[in-house]
């Protein structure tokens, strides 16, 4: 059967099946099948996308979009930098972001991460301190702010999820690995 195209959904009661067949022996082998559980197989390529507005040595106040979920964002912490959280709604469950901080902050500069609406939403934040002393992480789940304080390191790290937001209020689960410690606020 020859290509064909469809201007209109097309629908199937019993899934879809992608096949190739043996030109010699004519065995068919199904390499995908797409049903009530998609089961791909095969090679699946992709990449984590990275974003370097923020790696660069002039301040930045900007806003992320839900549609960014999973860029990897390098910082340049010499100027202050600003990274306002998409504004609230439902849709932002599951979406993730990280961030490595690629120059340290300033003595006199500070880069926050800021969630949506004032005093409505929080950071879940487990903060540890990597200065090779065990057991210091500090959980802080009471704040919209979080900060990387001045002189943080180089290599900083900060992930989060978004765990709910019901389009009024939103909680983000964070990790935070920084010397010094960051704060929630």
């Amino acid at each position: 059967m020859g290509t064909t195209t469809y201007t209109g959904a097309v629908r199937s009661e019993n899934g879809f099946s992608s096949i190739s067949k043996n030109s010699t022996t004519g065995a068919v082998t199904t390499n995908s099948t797409y049903g009530t559980n998609a089961v791909v197989s095969g090679t699946i390529t992709g990449r984590k996308a990275v974003n370097s507005d923020w790696n660069t040595s002039s301040a930045l106040d900007a806003t992320l979009t839900a549609a960014q979920s999973g860029t990897l964002f390098l910082i340049d912490g010499t100027a202050n930098n600003v990274i306002n959280l998409p504004a609230l709604s439902t849709d932002n469950v599951g979406v993730h972001y990280e961030f490595q901080l690629t120059v340290a902050v300033g003595g006199s500069t500070t880069t926050t991460f800021v969630l949506p609406g004032s005093a409505v939403s929080d950071f879940q934040a487990m903060i540890s301190l990597v200065a090779g002393t065990a057991a210091n992480a500090v959980s802080d789940v009471a704040g919209d702010t979080l900060t990387l304080v001045n002189s943080t390191v180089a290599n900083a790290r900060v992930s989060m999820v978004c765990a709910s937001d019901d389009g009024t209020n939103s909680k983000w689960v964070t990790t935070v690995l920084s010397t010094p410690i960051a704060t929630v606020a």
